[in-house]
């Protein structure tokens, strides 16, 4: 325990976010360094609780208390060993997880819980600093060779897990580049992605084999890969988007989130000078509430957006911890996101139960206005409440509204035609079914992440990456060294 009455003596405290007008003339991250000497005060507010419900709450298992109790006795080298313990990417989850750790942290009941996101964050980030992140090829190689379709974060927690067990690991992405929503659903504001570089570089060096522009199922076969390789592992997420079936739905200017994203990182790549899509001088609506959402208001803001409004069909949540979701689950609580902050900061508007009806497009079938209306619900289906119905000008819209499980193209076809049971092939939920080893009904096929459990947040993702890794290298080899495999159906505290 690092200190203890740290819990007693500190207030919860996070880096300062940059100023608004300072942060969205450029596209870095929005926060501000931390002092050290303010990091070790959060560690020690890690209290000696007995049971540590924050390893249930992560899906990794983070050794939460022995990290925060090393960074606040200045041990960083052993902090960083007990972080990748369980984690090969907490510069990812450290950014980007909405931390169901922190939900059901002890001290979260009667108090504000232990800043465990942002410990993480510094841990990892001073490793690279000092150059204790390097590559850890295997001391022998199997002669086995894998194929992981989708370079996401379940796709590359399994390669990096495999390729150290001595496996040769062939990652497959059909964008141009590695990273998945990592690479082009996050805007740079997020997470640098100088960040996704530096880990691949470490990757390459241990032997995993990357290659881009290759769609899997049509550049290669189902069948191909069954040739080739001795197991493939299915990491390609869940990346069917859901639409908005309503009137005006074919104006030009009404774009997926997963349109509008990918090109504002590719100008920040320096593919394109302006995004063939920008909010520039355009009335923005952004339908959707959402991290999504969010990302895709900040990035409309920077791309110098006239206005920017945000629509949700559900109720404003709480500000606080509601009675039917008690601790330690994980809350759903109205958030003040960095974007929102900058949304609120330009006069914008996030609208809480308001349902789309009608797109409305001028003469050259350009959207320029959306008309809604106010709805009751969930409870009564979202019932329309008459006489609330109005119109807001829309010169540029994105759908921001979830997935509905992954794309049903030739591979998944054709891999469900192999099975012998094409409808077997899938659950309920139209994701790609699997066992407890998170095998699918295709002997050596696996499924991690998304692609198998549906929409989830990155955590998942890469405990499933490493959980599948440990199936994979049990059925290759007949034992693991990997850590234990996380059953498909386990769930923690979210």
């Amino acid at each position: 325990m690092a200190d203890p009455r740290g819990f007693l003596t500190h207030e919860r405290e996070l880096p300062a976010r940059r100023p608004i007008d300072v942060r969205i003339r450029d596209w870095r991250e929005v926060y501000e360094d931390f002092p050290r000497p303010a990091l070790s005060r959060q560690a020690a507010r890690c209290m000696d609780c007995g049971i540590p419900f924050c390893h249930n709450g992560c899906p990794l298992g983070n050794l939460i208390p022995e990290w925060n109790d090393l960074v606040f006795r200045d041990d960083w080298r052993e902090a960083i060993e007990r972080l990748h313990a369980t984690n090969n990417f907490p510069e990812f989850t450290g950014r980007l997880c909405p931390a169901p750790c922190e939900a059901a942290c002890v001290l979260g009941i009667n108090s504000d819980p232990v800043t465990i996101k942002r410990v993480e964050v510094e841990i990892i980030d001073r490793a690279f600093e000092e150059g204790w992140v390097t590559p850890q090829p295997p001391v022998s190689k199997t002669g086995k060779k894998v194929a992981v379709i989708g370079s996401g974060p379940a796709g590359l927690a399994a390669a990096q897990q495999l390729t150290r067990a001595g496996h040769d690991v062939t990652v497959y992405e059909r964008a141009d580049r590695i990273g998945g929503l990592l690479r082009y659903g996050i805007p740079e504001f997020k997470m640098e992605k100088r960040h996704i570089d530096r880990r691949l570089d470490q990757m390459r060096a241990e032997g995993t084999e990357f290659r881009t522009g290759v769609n899997v199922g049509v550049d290669i076969t189902a069948a191909e890969l069954r040739e080739r390789y001795d197991a493939v592992v299915l990491a390609g997420g869940a990346t069917k988007w859901r639409d908005l079936s309503v009137p005006g739905r074919e104006f030009k200017g009404i774009y997926q989130a997963m349109e509008y994203l990918p090109l504002a990182n590719k100008v920040q790549e320096g593919d394109f000078e302006v995004s063939p899509i920008s909010a520039e001088g355009k009335h923005v609506v952004v339908i959707g509430g959402g991290d999504t959402g969010a990302d895709c208001i900040g990035t409309a803001l920077r791309q110098g957006a006239a206005s920017v409004t945000q629509l949700e069909i559900m109720p404003q949540p709480p500000a606080t911890r509601p009675g039917n979701q008690p601790w330690p689950t994980f809350p759903i609580l109205f958030k003040m996101e960095s974007a929102h902050e900058e949304l609120a900061d330009k006069g914008g508007a996030r609208v809480y139960a308001a349902s789309t009806t009608e797109f409305v497009g001028d003469e050259d079938g350009n959207v320029r206005a959306l008309r809604l209306v106010e709805v009751e619900g969930p409870q009564t289906g979202f019932k329309p409440i008459p006489g609330t119905e109005r119109e807001i000008p829309a010169e540029l819209v994105t759908l921001s509204m979830g997935f509905l499980g992954p794309e049903k193209g030739a591979l998944l076809t054709d891999f469900a035609e192999m099975s012998g049971d094409p409808e077997g092939f899938f659950d309920q939920r139209s994701n790609v079914a699997r066992d407890k080893s998170y095998m699918t009904g295709l002997d050596g096929v696996f499924v991690a992440g998304d692609m198998g459990r549906g929409q989830s947040l990155i955590v998942w993702a890469i405990a499933e990456g490493r959980s599948a890794a440990a199936a994979v290298d049990s059925y290759l080899t007949g034992e693991t060294v990997l850590p234990t495999p996380i059953p498909p159906t386990a769930r923690p505290l979210v």
